[in-house]
């Protein structure tokens, strides 16, 4: 059967044989399933940008800002680097320790976050293994045994 304006009509047809409503209902399905899979992965994941003990860690904040001040009162100054898998400290300044704590901490995963213990291998230079670290923006912060004083920043290893 042919209308008016030239289109051919099936009489009797079933639906599921036309390509239009398929079409239709293509758009709300992908969104259903694509909402799906972002609630899945919403639930799944931890985020580890998000800390357990978030207010703990914001008490702590004034006794770490203390300790910076202290090492700034001495004239504490850390440079640190990597060359073949050792982490390097040159710290310098009075009353330097025979070893020194350094946490680095990746920017974005917290999984990669690190803490070593270095030992002196020369005045004001400390070394440890650290091994490959991933490329990325990196938060160090280097400490005395005792948690008398701390040096703190940010850090781009070079690839």
């Amino acid at each position: 059967m042919t209308t008016q304006n030239g289109t051919t009509m099936h009489p009797g047809g079933k639906w599921y044989r036309e390509p239009w409503p398929w079409l239709l209902m293509a758009g709300p399905a992908i969104v259903v399933v694509a909402g799906v899979i972002t609630t899945w992965i919403a639930v799944s994941g931890r985020d580890p940008m998000v800390a357990d003990d978030y207010y703990k860690q914001g008490l702590a904040i004034n006794r770490d800002l203390a300790r910076e001040r202290v090492a700034e009162a001495r004239g504490l100054k850390a440079e640190i680097g990597l060359a073949g898998g050792m982490l390097r400290v040159h710290l310098e300044g009075a009353n330097a320790p025979e070893v020194v704590f350094v946490r680095l901490a990746h920017a974005t995963l917290g999984d990669l976050d690190r803490r070593l213990r270095l030992a002196r291998v020369a005045p004001g230079r400390y070394e440890g293994e650290l091994g490959r670290l991933p490329a990325g923006k990196w938060r160090y912060v280097v400490e005395d045994p005792r948690a008398e004083w701390r040096l703190s920043g940010d850090w781009r290893p070079a690839s």
